[in-house]
């Protein structure tokens, strides 16, 4: 189809006869309905423009018609879909049209002789210029340059590719990822898009996705190390390491959440995760013996604390490499997860794609081809830095070491009950550079593992436990990942204050990329090690056994941790220490913690509703101001507040010793304190009062909170014990519930109720039986009423 009718042009000049008479003649433009691509010719370079929607198009540039018309890379599963678009030209070049975009493909003069500074200094590579224009017509940005220079990498001779992208003094930009340097908004800034472990800052996940405040997006369409110059130097640039082409999609929308529902059309939907996500994940690195990991278990029952998961992590196995148990340590991990599951628990465990030399399955992979290998062929043993020297990597790249992988993780571990893996590891920590896999160069796929890798589990379970539904604990992402199932966290970060003030702008930079579900390990993953407290120590450390004595002001740091992560999309313990329980931490924090607990779980109907709205649109629950106030000039750079959903705004302290804090609440809307119920007019800087056992958190009035009873963990049926109406406006919420743990949700729906409030009536209504089959009127309550 594309060879038959697909137009070439040259300097704005058709070459397809019958579409210059048609043009000449003054009819309408050519529509593409059954075209999805047209490649137009500027001077030697092609510019191939490809419609997936309305809104979002892909352009390509390359000087090679095979490239400039190639498929998509890793990540992108849509298809192209040129319904409603129509392609004219006249003057000024090539125009692509629909309801939600118009792409400019500028004509470009026939090229001149050039100087004699031009024969120095010009580039050798015919000028290109695109401008994106949005579908009230108003320009959103326009590609003024492109790059293709030659350069050699890993002994391959390929191209340093890249585009320019025109700025305006007050467009910011979000996303690209993760990168735990303390700030949200990218402008001026140029990141390194590479999975980086050791970041100084804490770790870094290239997710390459750009979001602006501008009404459009960009999605980067190349896996090697690139580096993003958004908004600097009156421009955004884009440069990857390894290409020979200049691929990229814009998506353009009337709201961010637009932009996230185009991206989920490229690269896939999130799932909706099992409900025991969205409850307490209990960890450690390590519980040694199968009655240390059960003893945590039945301590929380004994003490009323509701918890859904134990985390197995490694070490669990005889050497690495095994994909074995260690039945020493767990003589019988069938029990201990029958155990569990008779407590309304589930189970998640740690399995890594390393293989020791000494290990059984070495030597099998490594004469199939299945370790990730050197320039010489011989599989990468360890890394040469952090005394990190043993094992090689699985190369997931290649689909059969990924369905053998599945194999083993089904056949020695998930056969012994457990419920979901942890896929540690994912960046990946072999660095790949001047490495190979199956599908060429590390450095050419540098970023390409943790949607390969993750998709061996994705994939398996899907096929071989269709009912059960997935979830996999992931530790980077790629375009598309978040398909897979997986639940993020920022890797293996300090425990002190800087690492949780860093936490929040990471996290919003990560959800701003179109990964959803994101937390950290609450109290941090390293050993407890911090600064001499300098304020006045706000929770006793009498009793805590989590750190060393001199960490007085630990507890308070894990207390002001697990209150963020309470408002986080899932909620962690997680760390090297010797104890991580909530009783770990002294008999002054254990009531705090399990307070603020007990507040997770009442809000489950409301997390599990946000869950299930974000399978269907794509959009981020854990969301940056920007995307709810996107006329309010104070919350574009704000990163250490944001929004929970519809309702809640969230505020967390970050700071020892304190025990109030500034917050602004947004303009448009009036806030209501949580805690306290007092109304605050928004557009405003206030001083919200923070004692040790409250998190700052604000409900947006006309906001509809569901609360639900106490339950020992989501196994439970949950009634409601409420629903909390904030007066203010006019609003709407969907509640949903299903059984929480099979697939049978994607085919029936689920149970759901949509709750409408009506403020000038004060009344709320309901279409639709609730889930629980409550009626609605006992439940209401009215705040301020």
């Amino acid at each position: 189809m594309r060879g038959k009718s697909r137009a070439t042009v040259s300097g704005g000049r058709w070459r397809w006869a019958c579409a210059a008479s048609a043009l000449l003649a003054g009819v309408a433009p050519v529509a593409l309905a059954a075209d999805p691509i047209a490649t137009v010719e500027r001077n030697g370079a092609l510019v191939s423009v490809e419609p997936y929607a309305p809104g979002i198009v892909r352009v390509t540039i390359a000087t090679d018609r095979a490239e400039a018309e190639a498929k998509p890379g890793y990540g992108l599963v849509a298809k192209s879909d040129a319904n409603g678009w129509s392609h004219r030209a006249d003057a000024g070049g090539d125009v692509f049209t629909s309801s939600g975009m118009t792409v400019t493909v500028a004509a470009q003069p026939w090229p001149k002789p050039p100087s004699q500074m031009e024969r120095y200094f010009a580039p050798s590579l015919p000028p290109v210029s695109i401008s994106f224009a949005g579908a009230d017509g108003k320009p959103l940005t326009r590609m003024n340059g492109w790059e293709k220079a030659p350069h050699t990498v890993s002994d391959e001779k390929t191209f340093r590719v890249g585009a320019s992208f025109s700025d305006t003094p007050d467009t910011h930009y979000y996303g690209l990822g993760q990168y735990q340097d303390g700030v949200l908004d990218l402008r001026g800034r140029t990141i390194d898009c590479r999975h980086d472990y050791d970041r100084p800052g804490g770790e870094s996940v290239c997710v390459p996705f750009m979001v602006t405040d501008k009404g459009y997006a960009i999605l980067w369409d190349n896996p090697s190390a690139t580096t993003v110059s958004p908004g600097l130097l009156n421009a955004t640039k884009f440069a990857s390491n390894v290409g020979e082409r200049v691929s990229f999609f814009v998506i353009a929308g009337r709201t961010t959440d637009e932009l996230y529902a185009g991206y989920a059309r490229l690269t896939g939907a999130t799932p909706l995760p099992p409900k025991a996500a969205f409850g307490l994940i209990q960890s450690k690195a390590r519980y040694e013996t199968q009655g240390q990991l059960t003893e945590i278990a039945d301590g929380y029952r004994k003490r009323g604390l509701p918890l859904d998961i134990m985390v197995l992590d490694w070490f669990y196995w005889t050497r690495m490499g095994q994909l074995d148990i260690d039945r020493t340590a767990f003589p019988d991990p069938s029990g201990m997860n029958a155990h569990l599951k008779a407590m309304g628990m589930q189970s998640i465990i740690s399995i890594w794609p390393r293989f020791e030399r000494e290990s059984r399955w070495f030597d099998t992979l490594a004469a199939k081809g299945w370790l990730m290998k050197d320039k010489d062929g011989n599989p990468v043993d360890g890394l040469p830095i952090r005394s990190d020297r043993a094992g090689a990597l699985i190369d997931s790249t290649n689909p059969e070491a990924r369905a053998w992988f599945w194999g083993k993780i089904r056949d020695n571990i998930f056969s012994q009950g457990f419920d979901y893996a942890w896929l540690d590891e994912t960046e990946p920590d072999l660095v790949p550079e001047g490495h190979f896999y199956a599908i060429g160069s590390g450095d050419r796929y540098r970023n390409v593992y943790p949607l390969l890798h993750t998709s061996s589990v994705a994939e398996g379970s899907a096929r071989d436990r269709p009912d059960k539904r997935n979830m996999i604990l992931c530790r980077a992402a790629y375009l598309g990942t978040q398909a897979n199932g997986c639940l993020f966290w920022s890797s293996d970060v300090q425990s002190n204050w800087e690492a949780l003030r860093r936490q929040m702008p990471a996290g919003l930079g990560m959800t701003a990329s179109g990964i959803a579900y994101w937390s950290s390990d609450t109290g941090g993953w390293q050993w407890p090690n911090g600064p001499e407290a300098r304020a006045q120590v706000l929770v006793d450390p009498a009793g805590a056994t989590a750190m060393a004595p001199s960490y007085r002001d630990y507890p308070e740091l894990f207390v002001r941790w697990f209150q963020y992560n309470a408002f986080t999309p899932t909620l962690r313990i997680h760390g090297q220490r010797p104890g991580t329980a909530l009783w770990d931490y002294g008999t002054a924090a254990e009531p705090i913690l399990a307070n603020i607990l007990r507040l997770r779980y009442a809000l489950m109907p409301y997390l599990y509703a946000l869950g299930r709205q974000t399978s269907q649109t794509g959009a981020p629950f854990m969301r940056a101001l920007f995307m709810d106030f996107p006329n309010d000039p104070a919350v574009k750079d704000l990163g250490d507040e944001y929004m929970f959903g519809p309702a809640f705004l969230v505020a967390p302290v970050t700071e020892q010793g304190q025990t109030s804090r500034r917050v602004y609440l947004p303009s448009g809307t009036d806030w209501y304190d949580w805690w306290t119920d007092k109304r605050y007019t928004g557009g405003q800087w206030i001083e919200a009062a923070a004692p040790i056992d409250h998190i700052p958190l604000f409900v947006r009035a006309g906001s509809i909170v569901p609360m639900g009873v106490a339950v020992p963990s989501t196994a439970t049926a949950q009634n409601l014990e409420s629903i909390r109406v904030y007066p203010g406006r006019d609003a709407s919420f969907t509640l949903y519930d299903d059984d929480g743990t099979t697939n049978a949700w994607r085919k029936t729906g689920g149970r759901s109720a949509t709750l409408r409030w009506d403020d000038s009536a004060r009344r709320l209504t309901a279409r639709g039986r609730l889930p629980t089959g409550q009626s609605v009127g006992p439940l209401v309550k009215i705040v301020g009423q």
